[in-house]
């Protein structure tokens, strides 16, 4: 099951991540693709918005991982653009995250290929004129749940 939307600004990309928000599990493995950028950031900012968080939301470029405590679980928003190899992933405790308690979106999966599981939601976001275009793609029956309630 695939689904595609175009948002026209920053502004409806974080209200999209709020939508998906209310749609996600208290347990999910979400992939983001996209160039440097697209705003997979921003779609993991609304995201956290939509479920309450109200502190800052941080890229982890650098940190590989940034855990946030919101109502109902935990987000793990990783970001393996500096990745040196998928290895580095178990260094940082990361098997934990993908025990099936939280939401966890991965930026730049293919560097961590191998070591990664199977994610429940392909999100592949393009650049369109001042907007973006989203393609998301269910890879099981939670991502086709997710795409069902969006």
């Amino acid at each position: 099951m695939e689904r595609s939307w175009v948002l026209e600004d920053e502004a409806a990309q974080l209200a999209f991540g709020a939508r998906l928000a209310r749609a996600l599990p208290a347990a999910v493995c979400v992939y983001l693709h996209g160039p440097l950028g697209a705003g997979k950031t921003t779609l993991v900012r609304g995201v956290l918005r939509g479920l309450g968080h109200v502190g800052a939301v941080r890229s982890p470029t650098y940190t590989l991982l940034e855990t946030y405590a919101v109502d109902g679980g935990e987000v793990c928003h990783l970001d393996l653009y500096r990745l040196g190899s998928a290895e580095e992933l178990e260094d940082i405790g990361a098997r934990e995250l993908f025990d099936g308690r939280h939401r966890c979106f991965v930026e730049w999966p293919e560097r961590g290929a191998g070591w990664l599981p199977q994610p429940d939601l392909d999100i592949r976001i393009e650049l369109a004129g001042i907007g973006r275009r989203l393609c998301a793609t269910a890879r099981g029956r939670v991502g086709e749940q997710t795409l069902e309630a969006l």
